[in-house]
This record gives C-alpha cells, sequence and structure tokens, in this order.
C-alpha cells in the first residue's frame, strides 16, 4: 500500500474519532430507542475502515490491472503471423528511422503494429540497410516477415540505377523493362520535350540530360514523370557544379559543355583520364592548324550511324552523318551520351598538358595513352589493333 492510501486512512480514523467526541441522539427519545441508534452507528463506524480498505484494494488492483495491461503490451505488441495475404505497395522515404518504417506498414495494414515491427527490427543490424523506395509486400504480414521482404531485393518495385554513359535510346528500353510501361510510350515522352522540362540551353534535344543516377518510379509514374525526374536530377547535378556561369568562364555554352563531356564519357577508360581526354579536345578545337578542329573519334561515328562499338571501320568513316568526325570540324550537333558529374566538371578544368592525341590502347584493362606526337600516336593505334586482334 503507498504512503498516499496510509494518509488517507489516517484521515478517514481521525474524522471517525471526531465524530465519535460529539453529541449524538435525539434528547426528546426514549433510552431504548437511542440505545439501539448508538449501537447501529457503532457498527457502522468500525466497518467504515474496513470498507475504505476494500475500496483501495479495488482501486490499486484495478491500476495494477491496467498498468499490468500496458507493460504486457509493450513487451508482447500485437503480431499477425504468418506470411500475409493479397499484395499492397510501401515507401519508404529517404532518411526514415526504423520506426518510421513501423509506422508505414501499419498505416498500410501490412503490420497489426508498429511496435511489433520495431522489436523486431531494431535489433536487427540489417535493418539499417534497408533503402528508400517502392517494396511490393502483403496485407496482415507478422512483422518478422515483413522485415524479411523489405529485406529482400526482389521486392523492390521499378527501381533503376544508369551508370553513366548510356545512350538515350538505351535508358528507354531498361525503363520500359523495369517499369512495365511501353516502350512506345517512353519514345512518345521523349519526342514531347516541352513536358520534360529541358533546360533553355538543351534545345529540345533529350540525350545528355537523362541523368546517370539511381531512380525509384511510384508504381503509378507515367512515361512523361519517370524522364523528367532523370532531368529534374541533371538541372540539380548542374546547379551544384554551377554549369551556366561555368561554361560563361570557359568561353562555352552550357549545352557545349554537355556535348564535350559526353565525348569525355565515351572515350575515357577511367575517370582519371577525363581531364586529359577534356584537354586533348579543348586543344584540337583551339589550334592553329584547322584540320585538327576535327576531332576524329570513333565513338561520335558510331553514334550517328547507331551504332556501339569503340572502333569504326572504313565503311562506317565514310558516314555523311552530322557526328562523324572525321569530316566535320567542331563538337557534334549534340551529345552522344548521358555524362556525369566528373565528365562535365573534366570539360570545365581540364589537366594541363600538350597533347594531341590518345588512343585506349587496352580497352580489357582501361589503358588510355596521350601525346603530342603524330607518330606515337600511329604506334598507339597499332598497339590497339594488336590487343582487339588477340582478345
Amino acid at each position: 500500500m503507498s504512503d498516499a492510501d496510509l494518509d488517507f486512512l489516517r484521515q478517514l480514523a481521525e474524522r471517525q474519532r471526531s465524530a465519535r467526541a460529539e453529541p449524538g441522539g435525539h434528547r426528546g427519545g426514549r433510552g431504548g430507542h437511542r440505545g439501539r441508534r448508538r449501537k447501529k452507528t457503532r457498527r457502522g463506524r468500525r466497518l467504515a475502515p474496513i470498507v475504505a480498505i476494500l475500496f483501495l484494494a479495488v482501486v490499486v488492483g484495478g491500476g495494477g490491472y491496467v498498468g499490468f495491461t500496458t507493460l504486457s503490451g509493450f513487451l508482447n505488441p500485437p503480431d499477425y503471423k504468418g506470411g500475409g495475404t493479397g499484395s499492397v505497395t510501401v515507401q519508404i522515404q529517404d532518411g526514415d528511422s526504423v520506426r518510421q518504417m513501423g509506422d508505414r506498414l501499419e498505416q498500410a495494414a501490412v503490420v497489426k503494429s508498429s511496435s511489433a515491427f520495431y522489436k523486431i527490427a531494431k535489433d536487427d543490424p540489417k535493418a539499417t540497410s534497408i533503402q528508400p523506395g517502392y517494396y511490393r509486400l502483403k496485407l496482415h504480414m507478422s512483422a518478422q516477415s515483413a522485415l524479411a521482404l523489405l529485406l529482400s531485393p526482389a521486392s523492390r518495385t521499378g527501381r533503376v540505377t544508369f551508370p553513366e554513359g548510356k545512350r538515350a535510346a538505351e535508358v528507354l528500353a531498361t525503363l520500359a523493362k523495369r517499369t512495365n510501361i511501353p516502350l512506345k510510350n517512353f519514345q512518345r515522352a521523349a519526342q514531347n520535350t516541352k513536358a520534360l522540362g529541358l533546360p533553355s540551353y538543351a534545345h529540345g534535344q533529350i540525350e545528355g540530360y537523362l541523368y546517370p543516377f539511381t531512380y525509384d518510379p511510384p508504381p503509378k509514374a507515367t512515361a512523361t514523370q519517370v524522364l523528367r525526374a532523370m532531368v529534374d536530377q541533371f538541372k540539380k547535378a548542374a546547379d551544384d557544379i554551377d554549369l551556366e556561369s561555368e561554361a560563361k568562364r570557359v568561353h562555352m555554352s552550357p549545352h557545349e559543355v554537355v556535348v564535350a563531356a559526353s565525348l569525355v564519357q565515351a572515350e575515357s577508360g577511367t575517370s582519371e583520364d577525363m581531364p586529359k581526354v577534356a584537354r586533348v579536345i579543348e586543344n584540337r578545337l583551339n589550334s592553329s592548324q584547322p584540320w585538327m578542329h576535327k576531332l576524329q573519334l570513333d565513338s561520335t561515328v558510331m553514334y550517328g550511324l547507331g551504332k556501339y562499338g569503340i572502333v569504326a571501320s572504313g565503311n562506317d568513316l565514310k558516314s555523311t552523318s552530322p557526328y562523324n568526325t572525321y569530316v566535320r570540324a567542331g563538337l557534334p550537333p549534340g551529345a552522344i551520351c548521358n555524362p556525369g558529374e566528373e565528365a562535365m566538371r573534366a570539360v570545365l578544368k581540364p589537366a594541363k598538358g600538350p597533347w594531341m592525341y590518345f588512343v585506349t590502347t587496352d580497352p580489357a584493362h582501361h589503358i588510355t595513352k596521350f601525346t603530342d606526337n603524330y607518330a606515337e600516336f600511329g604506334r598507339f593505334r597499332q598497339e590497339l589493333q594488336q590487343n582487339l586482334s588477340h582478345g
């Protein structure tokens, strides 16, 4: 019994003693009647403490029951059994804690209580590795089953990662496979460039502006919404490097930076090569020798022909495509792939060097060699042919 309960009983006893000290009974009545009333009153006074104790026992006992129920709910939160039924898609957002994940699962009727999920997940170190995105789960699952699905890559819906250097055609085909949106929808959306929010300097060209990144398209997203998200990501990257101001500093337009970055991305074997490749492009474009302005890049020729590969054939070099840099001087009219931030930074800040030529002599091992000597350039090309013939 608590101190408050004892105080209550002491106060009750004092009131009873005070009541006994007061004059009692009706003076005008008969003695026998007055005696019976006094006897009854004394019996009631003796019962009062017992009643009070019983009352407190009920109150304290009831509180204990409530407390026990609360504690039991905390230690054993409500949980479903089994793997659940049906299907529901739940989004885990970037920065969600384990408890917030549980709240989302409870709201979606995946688990019976967020507490049940938290109890299971808080002690599992893998739970902190759950990535943001959309997950296909089931209704009325046990917390353990829900956690297992969140940790399974097979439960992810629509997540797709694009590495640097993919062409727009490749991006659209991959999106169609991963999102279940028909390829023709993406192709149609790519033509309606106004709806994609392209920057004005893109001149309506989507190539180069589908930024390489990891995306989690919502299950009901349209092709336009998916592509617009990729363009929005490009804009964020452009803001990060202050593209428009930096392009002006190097006497280029933002679009020219993107185009040059796509060449750097396509031609570089490693990220370390990018600033050097960018320097070769700049040296040739600014050369006092007009013939040097023809970049002579196989990657641009292959892009113009819709082909893939690192070496253009003799027939390929006869192409009349505006992307044939063996024939046309300067940068091609558009990007040949979707470059990443490193390639754009390389164009804005190329390495220092006199190089006029480069050859990826060993594609299998990403070895690229640079020179400003034409004879050495010829030897590099022979080395490439030898490696290809042995490959």
